[in-house]
């Protein structure tokens, strides 16, 4: 099973990662106030950054190793000078 990274931008410009065997639903999820409590009530988002691996671990790993950067860290992934 394929697993995505993805980083979304809150209406508010902050900045959220996790990661998902589908990227259109959990994209849903959050716009329907269902997703992580982090973006309830801070949509609508922005899909700024996928990344793609070959299982969930990996896709954790990375995760973590994202939301440790800081945020112009996190921004030179998705804004391309």
């Amino acid at each position: 099973m394929v697993w995505f990274l993805y980083i979304l931008e809150c209406k508010d410009n902050s900045l959220y990662t996790g990661i998902t065997t589908n990227i259109s639903n959990r994209l849903s999820v959050h716009e329907n106030g269902k997703g992580a409590k982090y973006t309830r009530g801070r949509g609508p988002f922005k899909l700024r950054y996928i990344e793609e691996f070959a299982d969930k671990s990996s896709a954790s790993i990375r995760e973590v190793a994202i939301k440790k950067l800081k945020r112009k860290e996190k921004q030179k992934l998705f804004i391309k000078d």
